[in-house]
């Protein structure tokens, strides 16, 4: 990519979509063409394997692997016969390689991804910068990141429900965009990096994707005074060192102290987004000063001039050393390399200033609410994910039940019949000789792979609940097994339903 951003060739994108779709250039293909091992070593920016597997193979998906997911330079005429189409010319004019003495050297790669939605399956092809093993070198600040894993968590997260008007802040190489764009109609992408905004634009030509619009500019700025139903951002929240010597790469880091840019997004992002209207994104918070992360980001919504609804999920956290050294390594610098150790200084010198003890990182979803707020919800949820792929569509039940719980007294809810989630079971745990269990547990395989304990009661209740008998009829009659007040376990369980509700261990 040149320093000066160029017009994207439709036609040209159009050219090399058709050869790699002509070639099989997909992510299971080139997959099993290297393998699980060596494919996933790629993601941890080893390569080696990837070309040991490859070998000799001349063919087209081999010649288009090591090229645009390796970035190795390849001959120029594999690389002809690869992109009968397009041809080296035109490769060249889309700056994506360099030829020259009989060379194709990429300057960017071109990595398939797959995905799945409500939509169903599909496939992209994302173009991005050089990585650290193609470069062989730390990374340009200005370098714009392909699709990695907070990327596809955010786009897993991304709500199934349509809008009319999205909003991409921070759109790097236009991931979010993309997958905003399959669920509204228009999709503005704003961002402060110039590249970054070419590689998004490239990156809905080459997949055939209109209604991208994109804007330069940081944070609101592009937006001024406008409003949308969608706004979604992996916005740069890595906390670094305002210090000499201390990289500022572009895609992780917003110039600013500590966690003040993701306090900025929560304290701003209400005004630009219509009534009912959703934002979400991936950030950092610091617990400072001895008051928790999770109670700072609670104070940034409370200081949002526009009432919101939130949902904040800290799914893990770190020390100060721990995180340095994450995001030390991040930048290509490794331990033992020179520099490591003061580049750690520098990270321990900015946190102990800040009197910070620990970083946490998890997911916002904030709703501009109708009226006064009625969700406010910070939880810590560091259990493992099986699939990610269905958070979006677990976040928007979970938002539509609430709503609909909201229209519910409890006389409303013991009238309501109600099932359990298909993808709940229920475990009892008993100590060696005892008919009656000490532990009883409810998991969930889907959402957030949630594991409560619960009591005979409840136990009692949701087991049978399979949408056929109101909840009110259900608790009299375990109330009779269990002989207990009937009136008392119905105050006790309904407040509890509420929350099985809200989470997806029931379903209406």
């Amino acid at each position: 990519m040149g320093d000066v951003p160029v017009e994207i060739d439709p036609s040209l994108c159009g050219l090399l979509a058709a050869d790699l779709t002509d070639a099989g250039f997909t992510a299971q293909n080139v997959r099993d063409a290297w393998g699980s091992v060596a494919d996933d070593a790629i993601a941890r920016g080893l390569r080696a394997p990837a070309v040991r597997s490859l070998g000799s193979r001349d063919d087209r998906l081999a010649v288009l692997a090591r090229l645009f997911v390796l970035g190795m330079p390849q001959p120029e005429a594999p690389v002809a016969a690869a992109l009968p189409a397009l041809g080296v010319a035109g490769l060249v004019a889309l700056e994506l390689a360099e030829a020259a003495s009989g060379t194709v050297v990429p300057r960017a790669l071109v990595r398939p991804q797959a995905f799945a939605d409500a939509h169903g399956d599909g496939q992209w092809w994302i173009a991005s910068d050089l990585d650290e093993a193609a470069l062989q070198a730390p990374l340009p600040e200005d370098h714009v990141l392909g699709v990695g894993g907070a990327s596809l968590t955010l786009a897993a997260l991304q709500l199934p429900t349509p809008a009319e008007r999205a909003l991409d802040l921070g759109a790097g190489c236009g991931i979010q965009a993309l997958r905003a764009r399959r669920y509204a109609d228009t999709v503005v992408a704003t961002d402060i990096s110039q590249r970054a905004l070419r590689f998004t634009r490239l990156n809905a030509a080459l997949n055939g994707v209109e209604g991208i619009e994109t804007r330069a500019g940081s944070l609101f700025e592009p937006v001024s005074g406008e409003r949308f139903d969608r706004v979604v951002s992996n916005p740069p929240f890595v906390i670094t060192p305002r210090a000499a010597g201390v990289p500022s790469y572009e895609y992780r880091d917003g110039g600013m102290v500590g966690d003040d840019l993701v306090a900025a997004f929560v304290r701003g992002v209400g005004e630009h987004l219509e009534p009912g209207g959703i934002a979400q994104l991936l950030g950092n918070w610091e617990t400072r000063a001895g008051v928790d992360g999770l109670e700072r980001v609670r104070g940034w919504v409370e200081a949002s001039p526009v009432p919101l609804d939130a949902w904040i999920v800290e799914r893990e956290a770190l020390d100060p050393l721990s995180y340095a050294e994450l995001w030390i390594r991040d930048g290509g610098t490794l331990p033992g390399s020179d520099g490591f150790g003061l580049l750690v200084d520098a990270w321990l010198d900015d946190f102990a200033e800040r009197e910070v003890t620990e970083v946490g990182f998890g997911y916002i979803l904030l709703r501009r609410a109708v009226g006064e707020p009625t969700l406010r919800r910070f939880e810590r949820l560091p259990q493992a994910i099986g699939d990610q792929g269905g958070l979006g569509a677990h976040l928007a039940a979970s938002l539509a039940a609430h709503d609909r719980l909201l229209a519910l007294d409890d006389v409303g809810l013991a009238a309501s019949a109600v099932r359990v989630a298909p993808d709940v079971t229920e475990a009892r745990h008993h100590l060696p000789g005892d008919e009656a269990p000490t532990v009883i547990e409810l998991r969930q395989g889907g959402g957030f792979a949630r594991s409560l304990s619960v009591d005979p009661g409840l136990a009692a209740l949701v087991g049978a609940c399979d949408g056929d008998l109101p909840i009110g009829v259900l608790t009299d009659a375990i109330a009779q097994l269990l002989e207990v007040d009937a009136a008392a376990l119905r105050a006790d369980l309904l407040p509890r339903v509420r929350e099985l509700l809200f989470t997806g261990f029931l379903v209406f």
